[in-house]
Order: structure tokens, then C-alpha cells, then sequence
């Protein structure tokens, strides 16, 4: 794997990351309140965060909802479109998790309505 994380790929990742952050969800925007600036366990967590890696020659990127760099661990957050597109998550679970990151995924209802199973079943995964 090369990752030389071409400038114009980076910029590209960093935009599109910025937009993600400028609108999210109802349930990304309780979840980051909930976790930002340490609030969480102590543990810092990025959000709409861009992973690097190299796919068939080609580098490109997925942009992960929230991201721990000392726990190695995506956090997704699932709406409705998530339905239609599980073979497609799968396969990024793989990509990411043959990084060397885990992924745990999370539902937009979950959260909404229920934060506090959320972060209890978050904390038994940190934990583990």
C-alpha cells in the first residue's frame, strides 16, 4: 500500500468532510454533544473524518462519522439509507477493519431516542 495521500485526493476528502460537518443529523449532532471534548470516558473523538487507504492500486477514502485514534475505532451512525445499502457497508467494514480499525454502528433511532443504552453499549465495547 502506498498512501502517499495525494494533495488534490486530501483536499478533495477535507472539503467534502467539512460539509459533512456543517450539516449533520439530527441523531450525529446528539451523539458529537454527547462526545465532544473528551466528555466521553475521556476519549477523543473526530467527526466526519476522513481514512486513507489504497484499493486495487487506487488510493481513495471513506469518511467515517466519528473516529478515535487511540481506540482504533470508527463510530457509524445508520439512517434509513443504510436499509439499501448493507452489502456496501460490509465491505467498508472489511476495508476499515484490514486496517487495523474496528467499527461499531449505531442507529439514528438509537440514538435519538435512546442515548443513554448508546453510550452504556459503547463504553462495554471500550472496555472490552
Amino acid at each position: 500500500m502506498s498512501l502517499k495521500r495525494s494533495s488534490k485526493l486530501r483536499l478533495v476528502a477535507l472539503e467534502l468532510c467539512r460539509k459533512m460537518r456543517k450539516n449533520p443529523t439530527k441523531a450525529e449532532d446528539i451523539f458529537w454533544q454527547a462526545v465532544r471534548k473528551r466528555k466521553f470516558m475521556r476519549v477523543k473523538f473526530y467527526r466526519q473524518y476522513p481514512i486513507f487507504f489504497d484499493y486495487l492500486g487506487k488510493e481513495t477514502f471513506y469518511i467515517a462519522d466519528f473516529y478515535s485514534f487511540e481506540h482504533k475505532l470508527v463510530v457509524e451512525i445508520d439512517g434509513r439509507i443504510h436499509n439499501y445499502t448493507q452489502k456496501r457497508d460490509r465491505f467498508r467494514i472489511e476495508i476499515i477493519n484490514l486496517l487495523g480499525i474496528n467499527v461499531i454502528r449505531f442507529k439514528n433511532e438509537d440514538i435519538i431516542n435512546d442515548l443513554e443504552y448508546v453510550l452504556d453499549k459503547l463504553k462495554r465495547y471500550l472496555n472490552f
